[in-house]
């Protein structure tokens, strides 16, 4: 979660753990977008402005756009439109959640928010992003391949690295997401994600 006023920041997040999410809270973009390469969230929630001459919320969403398609957006700002944040021609990248924070009417609406961003990204067919033509992918989606490539279960990745199986059920499917597999009656994913994993056509960054 970005969010440039400690107050509210500091509120959400509390709120938000409260009801069973893991939440990081940064106050700046630079911070966000750190904290992002080792985190790797299922979602990031973002304000839109962070003060004159600072990266807006805007620049903060199109870098998940370009480099972490797989990530879910949501904006929770005070401004009843982006126009009134945004600098003139800034667009806001797709699949956005948008939420005004005096409109927002529980932290359940919140919650549905962020939920309803993964189920976008899950549904969109994401264009894997490339390095010299290999698939770029996340520490934490690298680390998924690794113990998918030695064999381990979802429950037994989920054991090993202290969550959920929920949640370890969604970064697998996530992971193939961004390695542009999706299930198929004909072929398994998770088999050609290791193939891809151990013919080295996988980077991580």
């Amino acid at each position: 979660m970005a969010e440039d006023e400690e107050f509210t920041l500091n509120l959400l997040r509390e709120i938000l753990t409260d009801a069973n999410f893991e939440v990081v809270g940064v106050r700046s973009v630079s911070d966000a977008i750190v904290t992002i390469e080792s985190f790797d969230p299922h979602a990031v929630i973002t304000d839109l402005n962070f003060g004159i001459n600072a990266p807006s919320g805007a620049d903060l969403l199109i870098f998940l756009h370009e480099e972490r398609p797989w990530i879910g957006k949501v904006i929770l700002t005070s401004h009843a439109s982006p126009n009134l944040a945004l600098p003139r021609g800034t667009e806001l990248p797709p699949n956005v959640i948008y939420l005004v924070k005096s409109e927002l009417q529980s932290i359940a609406s919140l919650g549905t928010a962020i939920n309803d961003s993964i189920a976008k990204i899950n549904e969109t067919v994401i264009k894997p992003v490339l390095d010299n033509s290999r698939i770029v992918v996340s520490d934490t989606q690298g680390e998924i391949l690794r113990l998918m490539a030695e064999g381990f279960t979802n429950q037994a990745i989920a054991t090993r690295r202290g969550t959920s199986l929920r949640a370890t059920e969604a970064l697998v499917q996530r992971t193939f997401a961004s390695l542009g597999l999706k299930p198929d009656d004909e072929f398994n994913p998770r088999i050609l994600a290791v193939r891809m994993w151990q013919e080295d056509k996988v980077v991580i960054k």
